[in-house]
């Protein structure tokens, strides 16, 4: 079952300086199923994060619309959770405090806070140090507790800005692990942002490939690989040489006499 609908989305950014608009997203149209882990894959700037904004209700489509569960998207809300590049805690507060931050702005008490915040603490795989501070665990350990904080809200979409992007090569591929262990145990539908093409194979269900800017679907690609993923094997491979074929722009046609020549991409 759908359940989240993009129709036809542009954004343009004024630009005061210029005098102008830029053109992020040009009619993107696209569909999430239930469960989905779907992954944005394109280069720099070309609207992915955008994108996933209209989905969180952070920004709004200058044409178009977004729709959640067959609701309009306006506005944040608890159906979505949002896990950023950085995991923007909260430094004077414990990782269970950090989890709970929301049912602490709702007035739950400790007790029902402490309670559900383990659930969660566990489930991403920090038993143990539910008392410790941020400043006291590593990049990636941080990571899991902003997307324990997530999955605390009990959304039906987790949304994920590139939030591996800062660690390295090793903890990366650990993370990787444990995200889709996570997605499978919580069953939620997870929008995911990245420009590495290993990282999208490695998670994906599906990956949108995206054009540079103005964004637009070049080509929405199933992803049959058996989990754990290896990016070794000749299948994963050939995912890899197709992504590569679409992202790579096609050489500059020669200009007829009086014409200009423009770059040209192929869509898929």
């Amino acid at each position: 079952m759908t359940l989240i609908t993009i129709d036809r989305v542009s954004r343009l950014f004024d630009d005061p300086k210029r005098g102008t608009a830029v053109k992020a997203l040009d009619e993107v149209s696209l569909q999430v199923r239930r469960n989905e882990f779907l992954c944005l894959l394109g280069p720099s700037g070309c609207g992915k994060s955008t994108l996933l904004n209209m989905i969180a209700g952070f920004d709004q489509p200058s044409s178009g619309t977004v729709t959640v569960g067959g609701q309009r998207i306006t506005a944040p809300g608890s159906d979505r959770g949002v896990v950023f590049q950085q995991p923007t805690l909260m430094p004077w507060l414990t990782v269970w405090e950090n989890v709970a931050f929301h049912l602490t702005m709702r007035g739950a008490g400790k007790a029902q806070r402490r309670e559900q915040a383990q659930r969660f603490i566990e489930l991403v795989g920090l038993r143990g140090f539910e008392n410790h501070f941020p400043s006291e665990l590593s990049g990636g350990m941080n990571q899991r507790v902003g997307i324990a904080r997530a999955l605390l809200m009990n959304p039906e979409v987790i949304l994920m800005d590139e939030p591996f992007g800062a660690l390295d090569e090793q903890t990366r591929m650990d993370m990787h692990t444990e995200l889709v262990r996570i997605w499978r145990e919580s069953q939620a539908t997870i929008v995911f942002v990245t420009h590495a093409i290993d990282e999208s194979l490695a998670l994906g269900t599906h990956i949108a490939v995206m054009s540079a800017r103005p964004g637009r679907i070049r080509e929405l690609i199933p992803v049959d690989l058996e989990r754990p993923r290896d990016p070794t094997s000749p299948r994963f491979n050939d995912y890899k040489r197709h992504i590569l074929s679409l992202l790579r722009p096609e050489p500059l046609a020669r200009p007829e006499p009086g014409e200009r020549s423009e770059r040209v991409l192929k869509v898929a």
